[in-house]
């Protein structure tokens, strides 16, 4: 019964599972749908992002045939919008995924605004209802070592796996990783905040 101002859903590691086979994908889509109603700006982060896409527009995930691991450049879209006020023309955000909805059939959905893309890593920002659902392909929460720690751990596990794209100095995992997404992280986070909750 209770209206929250805002709620953010977070990714999880379950980019090649199906939604059928997650056990709480129920209970996660009555939350999403509950959030229409209740919530005034819900984010949507990565995996969750995906998820929402599919129950609240039918958008289907594909699987990738590399994993989508790196920082990427992307362009912001829309000028004008709060959600990206003070971002550059072009900046950078880390990803990290197996799945993705493709770029085409969220610029194809007449209900959804890009707000940002890249050429490399598809569509990073796009929002819906006014900006009372957000979605966010990638990982702007990543700190400087996220990337580096799950790199490490899938080499780890054996894993043929890629070195994350644009991220460490002279692409050496041995090499202290570079920090250069937090400004715009920062500022997508407290636009949220600001004009959208």
């Amino acid at each position: 019964d209770n209206k929250y101002d805002g709620l953010i859903i977070t990714g999880a590691p379950l980019g090649l599972v199906q939604f059928s086979d997650v056990v709480y994908f129920d209970t996660l889509v009555k939350i999403i749908e509950w959030s229409k109603h209740n919530v005034t700006s819900t984010l949507f982060l990565c995996w969750a992002a995906q998820a929402a896409l599919k129950v609240l527009y039918g958008l289907e995930k594909q699987t990738r045939d590399v994993k989508l691991s790196g920082v990427y450049y992307h362009r912001k879209l829309e000028q004008q919008d709060p959600l990206v006020r003070g971002f550059d023309d072009l900046f950078l955000a880390p990803h990290s995924r197996h799945t993705e909805v493709s770029a085409e059939d969220i610029h194809n959905c007449k209900a959804l605004t890009v707000l940002a893309e890249s050429r490399e890593a598809g569509v990073f920002l796009c929002m819906a209802m006014g900006g009372r659902q957000i979605f966010v392909m990638g990982h702007p929460e990543y700190d400087r070592v996220t990337l580096d720690g799950e790199y490490k751990r899938d080499k780890g596990k054996g894993l043929e796996i890629e070195i994350p794209a644009n991220y460490y100095p002279e692409n050496d995992p041995e090499l202290r990783p570079r920090l250069l997404w937090r400004a715009h992280a920062n500022n997508l986070y407290t636009n949220w905040l600001n004009y959208y909750v």
